[in-house]
C-alpha cells in the first residue's frame, strides 16, 4: 500500500518534429515505411491477452494504392464478442482496485514508448494504412496521442485531489469509483489518437474496455494495441476485436445495473463565417487548410462557408492559387499535400455529391471536382459555389475535400449569421473572420451554440490537447471535451463518504432538551 500523495504535473505538449530531409527522424521514417510496405501482417483479435484467429478475414490496403495489401485481419463474431466481454469483466476487479498512480504510470510508459522507440512505426502505419502525409501522421498518431496520455494523468491528479470540506465531528471524502461493467470503445478511422483516448481515458480511471477499431484504421490500431501490452496494460483490461459493427454493436447486455453512460462524437458540418471586414488572404488560407488537410476527413474540417460578395472574388482567387500549387498523390512522396480518401465507399459518396453539384442549376464547381479511383481513392480539393443557402452540400456531412460556399450580399450579414446558426443540426466547430473586432464578437455571441470549439480569425481545425479541449453538442455529440478534465469525470462514479467521529445518542433536537 502506498502512503505517498502524488500528483502528475502539468506537462508540455509533445514537440512536432520537422522531418527535414536528412534528419534522423526522416531517415527512421523512410526506413520504417519500406519495412511496412514489404510485409503483410496477420492481425488477430486480442482477447484476455491471447491472440484469437477466427478464419473470417478481411484485407487492409493502402488507400492511395488499393492493390497493395498491408495486412489480413481476423473478424470477431458473436462468440468472440462474448469472450471479450467475459475477459473484460474478469479483469475488472483487480484493475479497478489498482492504485490510480500505477494505472497512470502505465499510460505514461505508453506515451514514452511512442515518443521514442515506436515513433516511426506509428507514423508509418498511419501514412500507409490511412493515407496521412508526414505532418498529419506526426500530429495525430504521435503528438496528440502522447498529449492525451500525459495530460490525462495530470487531469486525474486534479480530479482525485478534489475533496469536500469536513465539519466539526465528521470527516467528509469523495472517492471516484470506476463504472460498473465494461466500456465499449467504438473508434473512428480518421484519428488514431482518438482511438487511443477512447480506450485509455476509461482505463486510467479504473475501467476495462472492449475495443472495436475502425476497419479502415486496423493497422495503426493493432500496433497501438501491442504497445499497450508492452507498456504493461494487464490482460483483459483492453480487448481488441475488429469486425463488422453490425455484429459487434448488437451484442448488448440484457440488463444494466446502472444507467448506460454514453460519451460520443457523431459528426459535424463545420463552418467559416466571413465578415465584410475580413482580410481575404487570411480567409483563403484558412479555407484551403481547414477544408482540405487530410482530405477533409476531420470531423472539424471546414465544410461550408458564408462569404460576403465584396470579398468572394479575392478569396476564391487565393484558394485557386493554393489548389494549383498543392500536389496530390502517394504519401511516401513528401511533396504531396493531398493524399487519398480512406476507401471506396467514401470515395463514391464524395464523388456523388460533386456530381450532384455539377448537375444542379443552383450550384457550380469553381475549384477542382475531378475524382479518380483507378489506382488510389483520389479526389481533388473541390469548392462548390451555391446560390441556395440550403443546398444539399451546405447541409449534409460529406467527410471529404469539399467546401461549399454561399455568397451573401454584404448588407445581409445578419441574415447570413442566422442561416449559419440554423442550417445544420450539428454543433462541433466553427470560425469567424473579421478585422472589426466588435462585429466579430457580436457574431460569436449569436453563434454561441453553433460550435463547441469556436475560432476567431483561424481555421476551425487543429485543437490541441490541454489548450483547446475538443467536442461539440447538438447533433455532434455529448461535448465531453476530450483533452480536458470533463472527459475523465465521465468515466467515474463519485461516492461521497461521511464518517461521524462520535455518533449521536438521542433523537431530541437541542431545544427539546
Amino acid at each position: 500500500m502506498r502512503d505517498a500523495i502524488y500528483s502528475f504535473p502539468l506537462p508540455a505538449n509533445e514537440p512536432v518534429l520537422t522531418y527535414l530531409k536528412g534528419s534522423p527522424e526522416r531517415k527512421a521514417l523512410e526506413k520504417e515505411l519500406e519495412r511496412q510496405k514489404g510485409i503483410e501482417l496477420d492481425i488477430p483479435l486480442i482477447i484476455g491477452g491471447k491472440e484469437v484467429r477466427t478464419g473470417n478475414t478481411g484485407k487492409v490496403v493502402m488507400p492511395h494504392d488499393h492493390h497493395h495489401v498491408l495486412a489480413t485481419y481476423h473478424k470477431a463474431g458473436a462468440k468472440e464478442v462474448r469472450m471479450a466481454i467475459d475477459a473484460a469483466m474478469e479483469a475488472h476487479k483487480q484493475w479497478s482496485e489498482t492504485d490510480w498512480t500505477v494505472r497512470a504510470a502505465i499510460l505514461m510508459k505508453v506515451a514514452e514508448l511512442i515518443s521514442t522507440k515506436y515513433r516511426a512505426l506509428m507514423s508509418a502505419s498511419l501514412m500507409l494504412g490511412q493515407s496521412k502525409n508526414i505532418y498529419q501522421a506526426e500530429i495525430d498518431g504521435v503528438c496528440e496521442l502522447i498529449d492525451f496520455l500525459r495530460y490525462n494523468a495530470h487531469f486525474a491528479s486534479e480530479i482525485y485531489s478534489f475533496q469536500p470540506k469536513s465539519a466539526k465531528g465528521q470527516i467528509n471524502t469523495v472517492e471516484y469509483r470506476p463504472l460498473e461493467g465494461f466500456v465499449f470503445a467504438l473508434t473512428p478511422f480518421n484519428f488514431t489518437s482518438i482511438a487511443s483516448n477512447l480506450n485509455m481515458s476509461p482505463v486510467l480511471m479504473g475501467n476495462v474496455t472492449v475495443w472495436k477499431p475502425s476497419t479502415t484504421a486496423i493497422l495503426s490500431n493493432y500496433y497501438l494495441m501491442k504497445i499497450f501490452e508492452e507498456a504493461g496494460v494487464p490482460a483483459g483490461v483492453v480487448n481488441f476485436i475488429p469486425g463488422q459493427g453490425s455484429v459487434i454493436g448488437k451484442e448488448n447486455l440484457d440488463k444494466y445495473v446502472s444507467y448506460p453512460r454514453l460519451v460520443g462524437e457523431t459528426g459535424g458540418k463545420d463552418f467559416i463565417f466571413v465578415h465584410p471586414s475580413a482580410d481575404p488572404k487570411d480567409v483563403a488560407t484558412a479555407a484551403f487548410c481547414g477544408a482540405f488537410e487530410f482530405q477533409g476527413q476531420k470531423c472539424s474540417a471546414a465544410s461550408r462557408m458564408y462569404c460576403p460578395k465584396s470579398l468572394w472574388k479575392e478569396v476564391l482567387a487565393g484558394i485557386k492559387a493554393f489548389a494549383k500549387e498543392a500536389k496530390m498523390g502517394d504519401v511516401c512522396d513528401p511533396d504531396n499535400f493531398i493524399n487519398a480518401v480512406i476507401d471506396e465507399a467514401s470515395f463514391d459518396n464524395i464523388a456523388s455529391h460533386i456530381a450532384y453539384a455539377k448537375a444542379s442549376k443552383d450550384a457550380k464547381v469553381v475549384v477542382g471536382g475531378k475524382c479518380d479511383k483507378s489506382v488510389g481513392y483520389f479526389v481533388e480539393p473541390t469548392v462548390i459555389e451555391t446560390t441556395d443557402p440550403h443546398f444539399k452540400t451546405m447541409e449534409e456531412e460529406i467527410f471529404g475535400p469539399v467546401l461549399t460556399v454561399y455568397v451573401y450580399a454584404d448588407k445581409d450579414v445578419d441574415k447570413a449569421v442566422e442561416l449559419c446558426d440554423t442550417t445544420s443540426p450539428y454543433g462541433l466547430t466553427g470560425a469567424v473572420f473579421g478585422k472589426d473586432r466588435l462585429a466579430v464578437q457580436k457574431i460569436a455571441d449569436r453563434l454561441r451554440y453553433a460550435a463547441g470549439n469556436f475560432y476567431i480569425n483561424d481555421k476551425p481545425t487543429g485543437a490541441v490537447v490541454g489548450l483547446q479541449p475538443f467536442g461539440g453538442s447538438r447533433a455532434s455529440g455529448t461535448n465531453d471535451k476530450a483533452g480536458g478534465e470533463f472527459n475523465l469525470i465521465r468515466w467515474s462514479i463519485p461516492r461521497a463518504i461521511k464518517e461521524t467521529l462520535v455518533p449521536a445518542r438521542s433523537f431530541k433536537y437541542s431545544y427539546m432538551k
